[in-house]
């Protein structure tokens, strides 16, 4: 019996089954394991679909689990012992025995206020007048992934390296994802149609710094940690972890999404998803699942996994009938079916598993079905998705499957329509009623130690449902709506809120509640490159407005360009791969004049301001990573946002755009017009909490000293009278 499942206790009575590898499955094992410390890694990018080569390195995963779980049984003795003594002098300075921390992820202070003073949020209401609420200072710029990038690390993102969802190819100009890369094996071995990597594919986070229940692991504390953004791959520690926002589907993106129907239009792409056309014929419709690159072929085929439909076997409690892998389940329109197991065969007795569920849409007219985003399989996951890696099993176990996509509600399906506002809601009740099981079962668990766990149910709703409350905006109906989503997720979050209050009574047990920014209106975008280009920072190729992914720029005449949500970067020379820029005085002219430009950028459509600030990356951020920032950042006024063309790279002819899309709140803006929240229930003496405090004061209540390069500092705890107790007479 390992650590792990000494503390998790219900292994002993529910053993996860491990499957003997099949003979193919253990040769390519042994390839790869004698291959993974001698083949070099070739750089590549890890966004959108088709990274089929990322299943590769599950088949070390598999073939080590056995080796790594005989080690573990054979030293846990020794390294419990020594972890326990440890634990037990850490414990000993200690002012608590447990910390929680819920994370709300988006919860506004401004609609908490609102809320708590019409009475409906009783249980935060009791929290705060038990301890407090204040409003908690975010990141620049106010992104999901670089603000709990700075909570993880109590750091500024100049040292953790994460400044936006995307950041740049430096030699291609593309847009990539900013947090996980995965580089694949160099070489292989070709035998007939078959190739078999030498090596294995390398899954790299690249946020930098540790966590600080990393410093807590140390000290022999042990930390339950569940869907806190930006954690993928899975890092080591004194602990266990469900990796959160960046998992990727199975075919390699953040979400594709597919849609069958018999309408005209033929296949076609949507953003985050795709439509394919079939045919019905008598009734039945056949189609195909569409999974990942192979990765055993040479010619890298797309995996399918055929499914059938019957229309003919409704019979009034139901509309079809879906086959797949030789399993049928009933479909009712408008109504997900459970998660379905779905199986694509690699070759060489290889198969790949996923997870996904089915909505029919409509059954005439027009056939249409909706298949959410093909998830990692959590109980036989490809890619390491916790920590360590048998805690996926057991979730999977223990709680029944469960979505292990980073951002598993599909917020691009509802702008395109394809899901209607009410099975959308389905997918964001369904997320947080999964995590609540699984922290609930965390909270009981650990009886010493830290909880964290962020749920995203507040902040996909406000992003897809500001539409309701803003009558103004340009995809509402001119009529803000008194019983609206963003209210029902706030109240069903305060009851959330009640249950984990009723679980964490003892009074060694610190709660906090935290949001990691605030939301506002998205009325307009900006594309900045647009303006970059009118103001003669950026040139255009002549046949290069209709590319996306800045492939259509003259860059031997481009100053400046950008990408992603906040930033401007400047084309250098030496950096970039055909920058132009001098690295020195020309680069800082340049950042001052963009600055004192942007500044005065105004809406002459509404007569208002666009830009509220623009901050040089140079100087707000320190640390070894601060030159790999955008070099300017920019703050918008409440109502604008980077144009969805400038997020990945596409030029349009006009500055500001009318937001049209269900995507109609957000928070990509100056950061001092979107807070974060943060409730305790002991009193905190700060007048300014800033979400990169939140580390070190756990770490400071547990008695650990916070490390040095830490930017974060502990937010002063009124003690109770125990705590007085255990630090009289100790030394300063």
């Amino acid at each position: 019996m390992n650590e792990m499942a000494m503390r998790y206790r219900t292994y002993d009575r529910r053993p996860v089954k491990s499957e003997p590898l099949s003979a193919p499955k253990w040769c390519l094992g042994l390839l790869v394991a004698a291959a993974v410390l001698i083949t070099p890694r070739s750089a590549q990018a890890y966004i959108g679909p088709g990274a089929g080569f990322a299943v590769l390195g599950s088949f070390l995963v598999m073939f080590t689990a056995m080796a790594a779980a005989l080690a573990t049984l054979f030293t846990w003795p020794v390294r419990y012992l020594f972890r326990a003594l440890r634990g037990r002098r850490a414990l000993a300075r200690s002012r608590i025995k447990k910390f929680v921390i819920l994370g709300l992820d988006g919860m506004d202070p401004d609609l908490t206020e609102m809320y708590l003073d019409q009475g409906k949020l009783p249980h935060l209401a009791r929290l705060q007048k038990q301890g407090c609420f204040k409003r908690l200072q975010t990141t620049v710029p106010s992104m999901s992934p670089v603000a709990w990038s700075s909570f993880q690390t109590g750091s500024n993102p100049g040292k953790h390296n994460i400044f936006d969802f995307l950041t740049r190819d430096k030699q291609t100009y593309a847009p990539v994802l900013s947090s996980v890369s995965i580089r694949p094996p160099r070489r292989s071995l070709k035998i007939g149609k078959y190739q078999l990597p030498l090596g294995k594919a390398d899954i790299r986070l690249l946020r930098k710094g540790k966590p600080f229940w990393y410093y807590l692991g140390q000290h022999g504390i042990f930390s339950n940690i569940i869907r806190v953004p930006i954690t993928f791959p899975p890092e080591k520690f004194r602990g266990v972890m469900l990796s959160g926002m960046c998992v990727p589907d199975l075919r390699g993106s953040q979400g594709m999404f597919s849609f069958y129907t018999t309408r005209s239009r033929g296949e076609g792409e949507y953003t985050g998803g795709e439509q394919v056309r079939v045919e019905r014929r008598n009734g039945v419709l056949n189609a195909d699942l569409i999974g990942p690159e192979n990765p055993l072929h040479q010619d890298r085929q797309v995996l399918k996994c055929p499914f059938t439909i019957n229309l003919n076997k409704g019979n009034g409690r139901y509309d079809a009938i879906l086959k797949v892998n030789g399993e049928t389940y009933p479909l009712k329109k408008g109504l997900y079916t459970d998660w379905v197991n779905v199986e694509f065969k690699a070759g060489l007795g290889l198969k790949i598993r996923g997870i996904c569920q089915f909505l029919l849409v409509a059954t005439e007219p027009e056939f249409a079905l909706y298949v959410t985003p093909i998830n990692l399989d959590p109980d036989k996951p490809v890619m390491p998705i916790t920590h360590p890696a048998v805690y996926a099993n057991y979730l999977a176990r223990q709680h029944g499957p469960y979505a292990t996509l980073g951002l598993a509600e599909d917020t691009w399906a509802l702008n395109n329509k394809i899901l209607s506002d009410e099975t959308f809601l389905h997918q964001c009740l369904q997320g947080d009623a999964e995590r609540e099981k699984m922290f609930c079962d965390a909270l009981d668990k650990v009886k010493r130690g830290l909880v964290v766990c962020v749920f995203d149910g507040t902040d996909r709703v406000q992003h897809t449902f500001w539409r309701y409350v803003d009558d103004r905006h340009p995809a509402g109906d001119g009529r803000a709506r008194p019983d609206h989503p963003i209210e029902q997720v706030y109240r069903r979050m305060d009851d959330l809120v009640g249950r984990t209050m009723l679980k964490c009574r003892h009074r060694d047990t610190m709660l906090m509640i935290i949001s990691d920014h605030g939301f506002k209106t998205f009325r307009y975008g900006v594309d900045l490159n647009c303006w970059l280009m009118e103001n003669g920072y950026l040139k255009m190729k002549e046949d290069g407005w209709t590319q996306k992914h800045l492939q259509g720029i003259d860059w031997s005449r481009t100053r400046a360009y950008a990408v992603g949500l906040a930033g401007i970067y400047l084309n250098i020379k030496g950096r970039e791969a055909r920058g132009i820029v001098d690295p020195d005085a020309e680069a800082r002219q340049l950042r001052k004049e963009l600055a004192e430009k942007l500044v005065q950028l105004h809406d002459p459509q509404r007569n208002q301001r666009v830009v509220k600030q623009v901050y040089n990356a140079l100087k707000v951020y320190q640390g070894p990573y601060k030159t790999e920032a955008p070099d300017l950042l920019v703050g918008y006024e409440v109502g604008y946002r980077a144009s969805w063309e400038t997020a990945i790279g596409q030029v349009t002819e006009k500055i500001i755009h009318d937001n049209v899309k269900a995507w109609s709140g957000d928070h990509c803006i100056d950061r001092s017009l979107v807070p974060g929240v943060l409730f305790c229930n002991r009193p905190l003496d700060a007048e300014e909490p800033r979400l990169m405090d939140i580390g070190p004061t756990v770490l400071d209540m547990f008695g650990v000293e916070v490390p040095s390069h830490m930017d974060g500092r502990p937010l002063s705890v009124a003690q109770t009278g125990e705590d007085k107790l255990k630090t009289a007479g100790k030394p300063g």
